[in-house]
């Protein structure tokens, strides 16, 4: 088995190929910069191909040494939802490279999704019950993306699962993530730590937990389609923060009210995770017969 992994240098992606290779998993890595691949400590164990997505379409399937399973973490442009580029640049990028994948020969195509395509929708969020309605621009890329992936099937079978992400935390996020900010600032010595309010709900999961349960789900072919990975536990903001903070050992007074509510999202949100159980629990009942 030959897991292809791209974005292999993103936050996601190197927790998902070392959760492979713990697995003893051959791993294709890719992404567009060697360099940066080559700080990593996994680089010695995969097979590394530098790879822009935006060139070199032909080919692909044995440029990447023909893999039989991809884990398509690639993106760019993020955190800036808004952005029109993801739409009139970005969305194009991908379907072509993954539709020549599928053509030379792909069959197990894994994707990350975004809880962002379901829109302004609140509360509990379901793949059947809960239909896509995105209003941020990347949100809207990566729902056209998954209907064209969809539209495409129809003619060339493959296996897709969609894994939509809900929100992370871990080492080597975003810088604008609002637990590296707290960070920051408590590494600066700041005195007060502005935020917003703090009462939205949001699900949460570490990214070794979401690297896990992306690779339980690419792995396993019974389940396919939108597959939400999430906790189904919501949390309040202030709560997120209150925790790291106790955790860590750490103090610092929290500016409560300073900045407004992300008009990108709804206020309080968390996704179903019936599919995902229904997964790990299939996992773990073949791994024990």
């Amino acid at each position: 088995m030959k897991v292809l992994v791209t974005g292999a240098t993103g936050f996601i992606g190197n927790y998902v190929i070392k959760e492979l290779l713990r697995r003893n998993i051959e791993v294709i890595a890719t992404s567009t910069s060697i360099e940066k691949a080559k700080e990593k400590s996994w680089y010695d164990k995969v097979t590394y191909v530098e790879h822009n997505l935006k060139y070199d379409v032909s080919g692909l399937f044995q440029k990447f040494h023909s893999p039989s399973i991809l884990i398509h973490l690639a993106w760019s442009g993020l955190p800036n939802y808004k952005q029109l580029f993801h739409i009139e640049e970005e969305l194009m990028i991908q379907y072509f490279f993954i539709k020549q994948l599928i053509k030379d020969g792909l069959q197990n195509v894994n994707i990350t999704g975004t809880c962002f395509e379901y829109g302004m929708q609140e509360g509990c969020l379901n793949e059947e019950i809960n239909f896509s309605n995105p209003s941020n621009n990347y949100a809207i890329a990566k729902d056209t993306l998954r209907k064209f992936l969809t539209q495409l099937n129809q003619t060339c079978p493959f296996s897709l699962k969609w894994l939509r992400l809900f929100y992370m935390f871990g080492l080597g996020q975003n810088e604008n993530s609002i637990l590296q900010q707290l960070q920051r600032a408590l590494d600066n010595k700041e005195i007060t730590f502005n935020m917003s309010g703090g009462e939205q709900l949001r699900d949460y999961l570490s990214v070794e937990t979401v690297a896990n349960y992306l690779v339980e789900s690419s792995l396993q072919t019974e389940v396919d389609g939108i597959i939400n990975l999430c906790s189904n536990n919501p949390i309040k903001i202030i709560e997120l923060v209150s925790q790291y903070l106790l955790n860590t050992k750490q103090t610092i007074t929290l500016n409560l009210g300073f900045y407004n509510y992300p008009d990108y999202e709804p206020f309080a949100f968390w996704g179903d995770n019936t599919k995902l159980i229904s997964i790990l629990s299939k996992n773990e009942s073949n791994r024990t017969i």
